[in-house]
């Protein structure tokens, strides 16, 4: 292989994706966030069904990411 298919394969494999591996496979789809005090627990970590109650203001915590969603939900 040349130089050129290298850097087709590395461009190809750098594009945006949901399954980009380095994950722990822990099963994580996403974290919950509390958008006023910026508090962030992953999914993984809530015990119990529904969203949680932020560690910080007690308020509702929002779901941000979908199985299906690209990017990071860092």
């Amino acid at each position: 292989m040349g130089v050129l298919g290298t850097i087709s394969d590395v461009l190809e494999a750098s594009t945006e994706s949901a399954n980009r591996g380095g994950g722990t496979g822990d099963g994580s789809k996403g974290a919950y966030w509390c958008h006023d005090c910026s508090e962030r627990i992953r999914d993984v970590d809530v015990e119990g069904e529904g969203s949680p109650a932020c560690p910080e203001c007690d308020g509702a915590m929002e779901f941000e990411r979908s199985p299906s969603s690209t990017g990071c939900a860092c």
